[in-house]
């Protein structure tokens, strides 16, 4: 139950019903989500150990956000782990329709970004990242990469975007595909690796309101 009711928080964390900095209300969530207070404050406990959630004894609970120095760590923490799946995904020896789905994936993520849908293309991305470590076949990709985290943090300066920034980055993600569907893993590694340059370019480009001070 705890697990179900932190994925609804982390979906709702995609969707813009939740966002960064925001009170957490136990009576709304117990209502909404149809749950006990138990499970909702154990699942709180689940996200706070995650980085999502701020668990303060006389503030209560509060959505986490990123100062600019935390989302920086988070991509150099993320970025070894993605191009280590992105590889072992083009080295696998996964079949045409495997690759095809990961193809698939980021044609998604493309349609998401026209529409600007951000909840589509939050989701679309986990589903894309979750596409690539199947095919890797290394399946504690998937307990070690802070993808929980990296959904708060995309949520949060999704919304600061421009456009040219919101292109650029779904262009990323097909680069990728194309690498790994050519099942290049050296190509691969390399447009993961030029992936997060351009983010880490974006984020440099944002104004600093975009990167609140930490609660976390």
């Amino acid at each position: 139950m705890s697990d179900r009711v932190a994925e609804a928080i982390l979906q709702d964390i995609r969707s813009g019903r939740l966002v960064p900095g925001q009170h957490l209300l136990e009576p709304e969530l117990t209502a909404r989500l149809g749950i006990s207070r138990g499970s909702l404050r154990e699942a709180l406990k689940h996200l706070s150990a995650a980085g999502i959630v701020n668990l303060s004894r006389f503030r209560g609970a509060y959505i986490a956000t990123l100062d600019r120095k935390a989302v920086l760590d988070l991509l150099d923490t993320l970025e070894p782990l993605a191009r280590l799946g992105a590889r072992l995904a083009a080295q696998s020896g996964a079949t045409d329709k495997d690759y095809a789905r990961l193809l698939d994936a980021a044609k998604r993520l493309g349609v998401a970004q026209a529409s600007g849908g951000r909840s589509d293309y939050l989701n679309e991305r986990r589903r894309f990242y979750g596409i690539m470590i199947e095919l890797g076949g290394n399946y504690e990709l998937a307990r070690t990469m802070p993808l929980p985290r990296a959904d708060l943090f995309r949520a949060q300066v999704e919304t600061r975007q421009n456009e040219k920034q919101r292109r650029l980055h779904f262009e990323g993600y097909e680069r990728i595909a194309q690498a790994i569907a050519a099942r290049d893993p050296v190509a691969a590694d390399k447009a993961v690796k030029e992936h997060f340059a351009g983010t880490r370019r974006t984020m440099a480009e944002l104004d600093e309101d975009a990167f609140p001070r930490s609660n976390f």
